[in-house]
């Protein structure tokens, strides 16, 4: 049997994102939910781990490659949501083509899709893929997708999890240049603002724990990561308004 086309679909930069972000949310969204990891593809064979492969403990990419896939696996499973894994390979393993699977992932979903994209906070990865799945649904005249803070980068502001997020994200020189870079050209509406309860927390928390390989790393740079009062404990997603010279065109 033909899976049903998927409600609602989260372009995930790397296999973890899309839990870090909005596994509190995910299960309010139009299902069914697909996460497409858009660096999925699988290290050629002749490059060396890279750096932060290393801090997560392994001894090869390919060896980080396949486990993080099961984790995402795992992950997915738990969240109750489809998984399709595009074959750009990970920054460090690229090759510096064009996000290309981006553009066949959107050209084959029903219009009414809802998109989600990283606003990409910190991140020149997920800038990237923001930005070529910006053009890609224009191009192809889709809504606008929704964006998502990217976490735990964007949930360091004081302000997170507050009605004072988006001012402070305008202001701040650390955790807000993404959204800077948005706003200059778009309009940026809240649409989806979610304190986790602790039983939301609580499938999040466990949702993070399967992808284990990376917390170590992420902690030493994100500090107390899994506390409930952490950089997780906030979902943010705004609805983006076309720019100004698209109102009208049909």
């Amino acid at each position: 049997m033909t899976p049903p086309q998927p409600a609602t679909v989260i372009l995930s930069p790397h296999f973890d994102d899309a839990a870090l972000s909005l596994a509190g949310l995910i299960p309010q969204l139009p299902g069914p939910v697909t996460v497409v990891t858009v660096y999925g593809g699988e290290p050629a064979s002749h490059h060396p781990v890279s750096w932060w492969d290393s801090v997560c403990g392994f001894s090869t990419a390919r060896e980080a490659y396949h486990a993080r896939r099961v984790e995402d696996a795992r992950a997915c499973e738990l969240l109750g949501v489809g998984s399709v894994v595009l074959d750009h390979p990970d920054g460090p393993y690229g090759d510096g083509t064009e996000l290309t699977g981006i553009d066949s992932c959107l050209a084959e979903l029903p219009s009414g899709t809802l998109l989600l994209i990283p606003i990409g906070t910190n991140q020149p990865d997920h800038e990237k893929v923001r930005d070529r799945a910006l053009t890609v649904a224009r191009k192809l005249g889709r809504a606008v997708p929704l964006a998502y803070a990217d976490l735990p980068y964007t949930g360091h502001l004081d302000e997170w999890g507050s009605a004072a997020a988006d001012p402070a994200l305008g202001r701040s020189h650390l955790y807000g240049l993404a959204y800077q870079d948005m706003t200059s050209r778009h309009t940026l509406r809240v649409e989806h603002d979610l304190t986790l309860t602790d039983d939301q927390w609580a499938l999040k928390r466990e949702a993070v724990l399967c992808y284990g390989s990376q917390l170590a790393p992420l902690a030493s740079d994100h500090g107390m990561l899994l506390a409930r009062s952490g950089p997780l404990r906030a979902e943010r997603v705004w609805a983006v308004e076309p720019p100004a010279d698209d109102i009208g065109k049909g």
